[in-house]
């Protein structure tokens, strides 16, 4: 892995292009750049430090979905020798990039997730694009149906201490696991419940939105559904629903500190049907011991906040303590150095902001 910096980048995809924002490690103020990629809608960016290469999946009006590459922080810009597209006569057209992922080892693996929902990795960094035909040709791939915002493999979680472990999360699928690098998966669901559908407790057909790990701790998940907030200890072989105090089981992002295994993060909204935050002002809220109890963080944020967070739109870094950031729909970045227990705004006016990712340089 080429050795960084000590800057801190945070990367910020919005309908209308590429954010980049930096900072020296105290992440006491930040430098905006952009926007680049414009006009396009950016739906997740990464920063692969290995390389030092920076990935943006991108949306042209006239192009379509392919993935953007940078080695100098988001100045210039490189599309893909071969984006991910489906193979001829699958009948599938790729629709959105939903999430880029590079890979743990030192190797140049990167992973992609898109709409319809399937698994694409590159061996060259990110150059050229191969689809994962075990998901492709999955035995029940004719019987996945669309969550609101489509059927999109949305999240890709890679365990640093299990190298053969991808974990996807598909909208309304569920949660799928492979442990030998994507030949085979197998259905992750147990005890989710799916209270839309007439089998409440299906073996596929959940609605999982978010998951997130800590990689010191891999075996153990957490999860933002559809209904309601969930932890695994096995890797996804059985979930526990620890919503407990927290005044909704709905929402979507969902990220772990990166010091403390049992410190996790949610932005709870009203519901389903409404998707505002409660009683008109938006909180993070967090849990110090693994979702038995949940504290509301929103010293900082206005009384009066109806926006949204998307679930690529929050995030972690590896700082200590913790740092966090959230970018709303409605253009507003914030940020805090302290775990969440003050935050400021970094940024207002942006585009509608779909994702926040952050790295060190």
């Amino acid at each position: 892995m080429a050795k960084g910096d000590g800057r801190q980048i945070l990367m910020v995809g919005t309908r209308k292009g590429a954010f980049v924002f930096t900072s020296d490690s105290g992440r006491r103020s930040w430098k905006l750049s952009g926007p680049e990629l414009k006009g396009n809608e950016t739906y997740h960016m990464a920063y692969d430090r290995r390389s030092r290469t920076m990935l943006a999946s991108v949306s042209s009006s006239h192009w379509g979905p392919t993935v953007a590459k940078s080695k100098d922080l988001g100045k210039s810009w490189k599309v893909s020798r071969t984006p991910p597209k489906f193979p001829k006569g699958s009948g599938l057209s790729v629709a959105r990039i939903w999430q880029i992922k590079p890979g743990t080892d030192d190797d140049g693996v990167v992973y992609a997730g898109v709409e319809p929902a399937c698994l694409f990795r590159s061996d060259d960094g990110g150059e050229k694009w191969t689809v994962n035909e075990a998901m492709l040709n999955h035995k029940t791939r004719k019987k996945w149906q669309p969550g609101g915002g489509g059927l999109c493999l949305h999240t890709v979680v890679l365990s640093e201490r299990r190298p053969k472990r991808i974990l996807i999360a598909i909208s309304a699928v569920g949660v799928m696991r492979s442990d030998d690098n994507g030949e085979t998966w197998g259905f992750k669901n147990k005890r989710l419940l799916a209270d839309f559908q007439p089998e409440k407790y299906p073996e596929f057909g959940t609605c999982v939105h978010k998951l997130a790990i800590n990689q010191s701790k891999p075996d153990t998940i957490f999860q933002q559904n559809h209904t309601g907030v969930y932890r695994s200890d096995d890797a996804g072989d059985d979930w526990k629903d620890i919503r407990n105090n927290l005044p909704s089981r709905f929402g979507f992002p969902a990220t772990v500190d990166a010091n403390d295994s049992e410190r996790f993060y949610l932005a709870p909204l009203e519901g389903d049907f409404s998707r505002i935050p409660m009683g008109g002002h938006f909180a993070v809220w967090a849990t110090d011991n693994g979702g038995k109890e949940w504290h509301k963080l929103d010293s900082g944020i206005p009384k009066t906040s109806y926006f949204t967070v998307l679930r690529d739109a929050m995030v972690t870094d590896q700082g200590e303590p913790c740092g966090l950031y959230f970018g709303s729909t409605t253009g507003q970045l914030f940020a805090s150095r302290d775990q969440g227990n003050k935050w400021e705004k970094i940024a207002d006016g942006l585009p509608p902001i779909l994702s926040v990712s952050v790295s060190s340089a």
